[in-house]
């Protein structure tokens, strides 16, 4: 088995196969930029496809036009053996093609039996609280068994994990029409290890029962884990689509276009001896938390677990004893970006002090600031005065993190900023963060990715909504998380 890969073997898919979808030739433009350029694509009854490649590399636009939320340009697109001229988001779900997208589509305002009602139209009639109750229970119970999430609690008042949950169980779940195919558009994102193995199991048991499955995540090991074949896109064209059998990481960071870094620890000496800036105590049962100047310090355990409100919680306190403090939300679509706005605007948004002069905002500062952070972060973007919601997920998250390393801010506080983000921008990213704490910039990072808090200089442990490991340089190993996660091990 693969190192880091889940235990379970890829189903091996025969050639023969019945290709439930079937492009040729996509193309979709926007005017000047050709997101697809004449772009084929298949996918089998039954088969596992992993969809890889950096951000803006075309994923998103090709899972577009399938679900039929974007009309192609050109291009045939056959579904169920039909070809297809005019495709929308209805007919879709009618062939039983349904799509968990990056941005999560819930209701906030909505409870999961609600949400389940708005993709279920034979959910009608006077019962259908409890039908729709009865679906969206199964379908948690079948891919997250154990999950516990509420389903008459609005959405918004639930966490990021579990509005993740109830989203992909919707996709999953079934009425009068049949799942034949689910598009999982980083579904892992905001899920810890144990959902994440219980997706994983679950896409392999859904395709066993014939559900084909389209897979988009950055998380290569998961794509490794389960898929049958992987497509590789890169500049809006498929450059590679290979069967899954041999390849490894380095296989598709490769093909990708990019040359994985080895790992690289910082010193453990370098830490500040000093006083901490930041000492936050919750509770007698629990370990405090402590931030120095150059430090890196992360959160890990279970989604769900405290990590996040301890972030607000320490973000709270340091914003009103005035500590130049800056958040990276997790959730950018409702509490991070300005969908509407440009680059620009969203990037230097929180530096407006400091261009400002006798209250005037310098345009040409403000313009000089964001082109340097949009260069600096390789937002692929035609300018900066493009409006931030035509970027893909993963090149809006660039600008939100971009615009926190652009304020004055000496302590940034990061909420699982690199969801949705390619590998080759989070190497960058990683030693970003690591040359900026040699300057002397402190970091909280919490994060779902466990080899990610392998960049830190110490990390805290929550179970349970409370602190019950630390570990620190050469201790900082992913058994060891795990272990303090699931209350093994942990001192």
């Amino acid at each position: 088995m693969r190192e880091g890969a889940a235990s379970i073997e890829p189903a091996l898919v025969a050639e023969a196969a019945p290709r439930f979808i079937e492009a040729t030739g996509l193309v979709k433009s926007y005017g000047a930029v050709h997101a697809l350029k004449s772009t084929d694509f298949h996918l089998g009854d039954g088969e596992v496809v992993g969809l890889v490649g950096h951000n803006g590399a075309g994923k998103s636009t090709l899972i577009n036009v399938l679900t039929g939320t974007v009309e192609r340009s050109d291009g045939e697109l056959r579904v169920a053996g039909s070809q297809v001229a005019h495709w929308s988001p209805l007919e879709a779900q009618r062939s039983g093609l349904r799509c968990v997208f990056q941005e999560l589509s819930l209701c906030a305002t909505l409870t999961a039996v609600e949400n389940t009602r708005l993709v279920h139209r034979s959910l009608r009639g006077r019962r259908w609280k409890t039908r729709a109750a009865e679906v969206i229970h199964a379908a948690l119970d079948s891919v997250f068994p154990g999950s516990g999430v509420p389903l008459n609690v609005p959405m918004g008042e639930l966490s990021l994990g579990q509005r993740q949950m109830v989203e992909i169980a919707r996709g999953f779940s079934e009425t009068d029409e049949r799942v034949r195919a689910i598009i999982l558009d980083e579904p892992t994102s905001s899920l810890g290890p144990a959902a994440t193995q219980q997706l994983l199991d679950h896409i392999r048991a859904a395709a066993a029962r014939g559900i084909a499955s389209i897979l988009v995540t950055h998380r290569l090991n998961e794509i490794l884990a389960v898929s049958d074949r992987v497509v590789t896109m890169k500049d809006g064209i498929v450059v590679s689509d290979v069967p899954n059998r041999g390849l490894t990481r380095g296989n598709l960071v490769a093909a990708m276009g990019n040359i994985e870094t080895v790992h690289r620890r910082r010193e453990s000496g370098r830490l500040t001896e000093g006083p901490p800036i930041v000492r936050h105590e919750a509770g007698p049962e629990d370990q405090s938390i402590e931030l120095r100047p150059g430090e890196i310090v992360g959160f890990a355990g279970l989604d769900g677990h405290g990590q996040r409100e301890r972030l607000r919680a320490i973000f709270d306190e340091a914003t009103r004893l005035g500590a130049p403090i800056a958040f990276v939300a997790g959730d950018r679509v409702v509490e991070g970006v300005f969908p509407l706005w440009s680059i620009r605007d969203n990037l230097v948004i929180r530096s407006l002090d400091g261009l400002s002069r006798a209250g005037v905002i310098s345009a040409q500062r403000a313009d000089d600031l964001a082109r340097a952070w949009f260069d600096k972060m390789q937002v692929r973007a035609p300018d900066i005065a493009t409006p931030l919601l035509s970027l893909s997920g993963g090149n809006q998250q660039k600008v939100l993190f971009a615009r926190a390393l652009a304020s004055e801010a000496r302590i940034i506080v990061l909420d699982d900023p690199m969801r949705g983000v390619d590998v080759g921008t989070k190497q960058d990213v990683y030693e970003l963060i690591k040359a900026e704490a040699e300057q002397g910039r402190s970091f909280l990072w919490y994060s779902t990715e466990l080899e990610e808090l392998e960049n830190c200089d110490r990390v805290h442990v929550f179970r349970e909504n409370r602190v019950v490991a630390a570990f620190a340089g050469g201790e900082i190993e992913q058994n060891r998380i795990l272990q303090a996660s699931f209350g093994a091990g942990h001192g």
